[in-house]
Formats: C-alpha cells, structure tokens, sequence
C-alpha cells in the first residue's frame, strides 16, 4: 500500500466502524451484552488503527483542499465543520465509554454512550462523506499550501 492509497483505506476503516457500531447497537437492544462487547472493542480497534493511519497520512502529505466552488464547496464545508469539531471530542468520549464499560459501572456506561455511540456514528458516516466528496465525486483535491 502506498500512501496515495491511504484516503481510501480510511473511508473503508469508516465504514467498517459504522457497520460495526450499528451491529453493537442491535446486540445490546437484544440483550446481547457479550456480542455487544465484542463489536464494539472492534469497533475501537477499528478506530484506533484509523486515527493512527489518518495522523501518518497527513503528516507526509499535509492539508488537502477542495478546490470546487458553489454548492459542491457550500456542502463539503457543511460536513466537514461539524465532522472535525465532533471527531476532536470523540477521542475522550470513547475513552471515558469504554473504561465505564470495563468497570462495569454499566449506569455510566449507559448514559455517557447515549451521547458517545450518535458522535461515532455521524464520525464515521460523515468521514466517508468527505473522502467521496473530495476523492471521487469532485476529484480536484489537491494538497494546501
């Protein structure tokens, strides 16, 4: 794999964390509390080795810019704000979820995952949303400055 290749690896890293955490969702509404575990330390895993490629990626390559205007610009923006804003708040929620979890202490589990499992979800939908909008629908992308 090269790093050229990288985008496409994240936005599958993505999707594989949706799938993942809508899986854990339907495990525990079921009671499937073991399942449910299991899913979602993958899910973690999966997240892990993905902020850990997106960090090598844009170390090596720097900002990439969207270089469509109008509309196309207007809806990149509008999910890439509150994706970055939300997935810098994601780290500490995941932890702060997941030690509850280990613990557990399932009512803080429980509580703080309502607010944590829609953050991670919109995360990884919306990191998807941005690969396709900057690497196949509107293919110009190019590195910033």
């Amino acid at each position: 794999m090269e790093i050229r290749d990288l985008p496409a690896f994240h936005a599958s890293l993505n999707a594989v964390a949706t799938v993942l955490l809508t899986a854990a969702y339907i495990a525990i509404r079921r009671g499937a509390v073991r399942v449910h575990r299991t899913l979602m330390l993958t899910a973690s895993a999966v997240s892990i080795a993905f902020l850990t490629s997106y960090l090598i990626y844009h170390r090596a390559v720097g900002s990439i810019r969207f270089t469509h205007e109008g509309w196309p610009k207007t809806l990149y923006l509008g999910i890439l704000a509150p994706h970055i804003v939300l997935a810098a708040t994601l780290v500490p929620l995941i932890v702060l979820t997941l030690r509850h979890a280990l613990r557990d202490d399932r009512e803080r589990h429980r509580r703080l995952a309502r607010i944590t499992w829609p953050i991670w979800m919109f995360v990884s939908i919306t990191g998807v949303l941005v690969y396709l909008m900057l690497y196949r629908w509107f293919p110009s992308a190019e590195l910033a400055g």
